[in-house]
């Protein structure tokens, strides 16, 4: 288990566009409300393609709504979407004459510009290669929306792109934690972005039977725990924060939203795609997470689960808990958000962990949504029908993130 660290490391920015909103308040007030972002999916791709599966939660605010037009023509929208949150989250965290080497940017992402890999592929099949586009590779790398934001900011302490699967959001914000921890930077961009809503990821999740297939009724489709979930909704956009160190944030008056108390990681190396059925390696990571806060197990008061609305993950993850907990999981408030926001893939862990902050802030825990009749094998005290009000005082929570290849993120934040 690691051992609590001296420097404490503190959120002081959000920013996010997602699904349901396109800043992190229209966000936040669709989780209170219970809306979900999931809708069919108005491309002509989708009939063209035969596509099994016709929704999505896609985007609430296009990016061509809020960026420049020659923004939107040199970045891939996982760049585009990573610019409109970073921006926001920079705005609210008010930071002023930072030394460029002491700011650093981490922003993960699961599969990176697939747009702009796939639609210049088409163009080199179709037009030759005269007729790529010159800023195709910039574009399509992964890297590339970490590079923007710094670039945009003048962040030369270090740019870095965890790629983790759906654990790339939350890695990436651990990985924040180590670069402030170790005296790198003052303060760090950090957080996730995904734009898969694309014909062919969606043909291959649909292919491996991943995907809800409730093309009639989109807005029920994802209902993490229920006895009748059939697989997760895709959903894209992206969630950043402004971390840094405690010092730093209260030598410039900087409003504190909450300490990012601790980080967990492991691995499962038990399957490409299928979570390890007991959850060890994802216990493990929660072990940590509360470990290196200086915690125990029996401080935490809630838990934004991964919870993707998969009949096996599902399970998996709530396996993980008790196992963590010693079967005590009761009293301790699990909500699942990605029953409105459906599953964004690479920014998932980082929005989840902006709810799981505000859960703090306001001290409540958000009510899951279509979940009508709790699965048995979960025995967890899932929030729902109502929200949950936290208790007074100091609160931990935790934020967890897994992805395919058995990666495991579990973040664990403060109140302050």
């Amino acid at each position: 288990m690691s051992t609590p660290s001296a420097t404490r490391v503190v959120v002081t920015g959000l920013g996010a566009t997602t699904p349901v909103g396109g800043t992190v308040a229209e966000s936040w007030e669709a989780i209170l409300a219970g809306r979900s972002g999931a809708r069919p999916m108005e491309f002509d791709w989708v009939a063209r393609y035969e596509l099994p599966v016709t929704f999505a939660a896609t985007i609430h605010t296009p990016p061509d709504q809020v960026l420049a037009k020659v923004e939107t023509r040199r970045l891939d929208p996982s760049s585009q979407y990573a610019v409109v949150a970073a921006r926001e989250a920079w705005a609210d965290a008010g930071v002023t004459g930072i030394e460029p080497e002491r700011l650093a940017v981490a922003v993960g992402s699961g599969i990176g510009g697939v747009w702009t890999l796939l639609s210049q592929w088409d163009t080199l099949k179709e037009k030759g290669p005269r007729r790529v586009y010159p800023l195709a590779v910039p574009m399509l790398m992964p890297n590339g929306p970490a590079a923007a934001i710094s670039l945009e900011l003048g962040a030369r302490a270090g740019a870095h792109t965890p790629v983790s699967a759906c654990a790339s959001g939350a890695e990436a914000m651990g990985y924040a934690v180590q670069l402030i921890r170790s005296g790198r930077a003052d303060v760090v961009v950090a957080g996730g972005t995904e734009a898969a809503v694309h014909p062919m990821p969606i043909a291959g999740f649909a292919a491996m039977q991943a995907l809800s297939t409730r093309n009639d009724d989109p807005e029920r489709a994802s209902r993490p725990y229920d006895t009748a979930r059939d697989g997760f909704v895709l959903g894209e956009g992206a969630a950043i924060v402004v971390l840094e160190s405690y010092e730093h944030a209260v030598a410039r008056g900087a409003r504190i939203y909450a300490e990012l108390a601790g980080v967990g990681m492991s691995a499962d190396a038990h399957h490409i795609t299928a979570p390890e059925p007991e959850g060890a390696g994802a216990s493990r990571a929660m072990l940590e997470a509360v470990s290196s806060a200086g915690a125990s197990v029996s401080d935490v008061v809630h838990i934004n689960a991964h919870a993707t609305s998969t009949p096996v993950g599902d399970v998996a993850e709530a396996n993980a808990i008790r196992r963590a907990f010693g079967g005590a999981t009761d009293g301790i408030a699990v909500s699942a958000t990605k029953s409105m926001t459906g599953h964004l893939l690479g920014a998932a862990g980082a929005l989840e962990a902006i709810f799981t902050i505000l859960a703090l802030e306001h001290r409540i825990a958000p009510a899951t949504i279509n979940l009508d009749e709790l699965d048995p094998q979960i025995s967890l005290d899932v929030v729902r029908g109502a929200h949950r009000q936290l208790p007074a005082g100091d609160l931990l929570a935790l934020d967890n993130s897994f992805g395919f290849g058995g990666h495991n993120v579990a973040l664990a934040f403060r109140t302050v």
